[in-house]
């Protein structure tokens, strides 16, 4: 390159980092620069279906990658456990009761909707059904009554005899409140609501139970990801995605998600400008604009078009060869 092209490029280079720094740095120019990219990017994506802007695979692939490949080891579960503890901090530094947290008009619509589930009556019905629960039933009369005092003859007899009076009145309670299984865990829930309405998050809730909830939740998260019936889920759920939506245009997928045009600009506003300012105040900005324009002044393309008014040919002269 000559020195006139070398200084030409050192001096369009300047301007150009100058022109881009400010787009970047002046709240005006920026706030126009993001309506401006936002706008064109809507209008490509009232075109733009879902599968046409990423394929279904590519979407699997990050998806296992990041719920099932992913390491959640070492400081993640330490930093859940963490945020889990100081939030139950707060709790207890503000004396946070129940009905701060749910109101009893709250608790009450979802304590009916959790009995009228089906699952839930279905739950309570084979838990009433159950072998298991009729034996914990006659157990709990069996220690109730103590023969231990009796002859040994006399024990067993006794032993016997109440066994199969416990088990006759188990099985006809719970066959009788089998029907009304829904009205057990309503009843059940407002019972224990009512108990603890008055008390606060401490005498619920131990910093310790915290600390065993997140252990628990992180073990069996561990473990379920690398299950094949989660990988299968997980990849249902994104066929499902893509068979509902993959013919919809983004625009409108990301309406259906509740994020609008004024949405999107209101984001790029709220962090763009500070996070601008503040990497501009450590020279980042000026920095990283050269870096990636000096390439183009110093290459075999610029040289080329900074030679081209030496052949005579005038910008006139183009002109009228079109």
């Amino acid at each position: 390159m000559s020195t006139d092209s070398a200084d030409l490029a050192a001096r369009l280079l300047d301007a150009h980092v100058a022109f881009e720094r400010r787009k970047l740095t002046d709240p005006a120019a920026f706030a126009e620069m993001v309506q401006e990219e936002i706008d064109n990017f809507l209008a490509v994506a009232d075109d733009l279906p879902l599968e046409e802007a990423v394929s279904r695979d590519l979407i699997t692939s990050v998806a296992r990658k990041y719920a099932i490949a992913f390491p959640v080891e070492g400081a993640i579960p330490e930093l859940v456990g963490t945020v889990a503890s100081r939030l139950y901090g707060y709790s207890i530094a503000n004396d946070t009761r129940l009905p701060d947290v749910l109101e009893r008009r709250r608790f009450e619509e979802l304590a009916t909707g959790v009995a009228e589930l089906g699952l839930s009556r279905r739950v309570v019905k084979r838990v009433l059904a159950s072998p298991a629960t009729e034996d914990a039933c006659v157990e709990a009369v069996q220690r109730a009554v103590d023969s231990s005092r009796l002859p040994g003859r006399m024990g067993e007899t006794l032993d016997s005899f109440v066994e199969r009076i416990a088990r006759r009145g188990a099985r006809r309670l719970l066959a009788a409140n089998e029907a009304e299984s829904d009205h057990l865990v309503l009843d059940a829930a407002r019972e224990v609501w009512l108990a603890g309405s008055d008390q606060s998050v401490r005498d619920v809730l131990a910093d310790a139970d915290v600390e065993d909830v997140v252990v628990l939740v992180f073990e069996f998260w561990r473990s379920f990801r690398e299950t094949t019936y989660f990988q299968g889920l997980l990849d249902e759920g994104v066929d499902e995605v893509f068979d509902t939506y993959g013919r919809t245009p983004l625009s409108e997928l990301l309406e259906e998600l509740g994020v609008g045009r004024e949405d999107l600009v209101e984001e790029a506003m709220r962090f763009g400008p500070p996070v601008l300012a503040r990497l501009d105040a450590d020279g980042v900005i000026e920095s990283a604009l050269r870096r990636r324009f000096a390439d183009f002044y110093q290459s075999a393309e610029f040289a080329e078009a900074a030679r081209e008014p030496a052949t005579g040919t005038t910008s006139d002269d183009r002109s009228s060869r079109h």
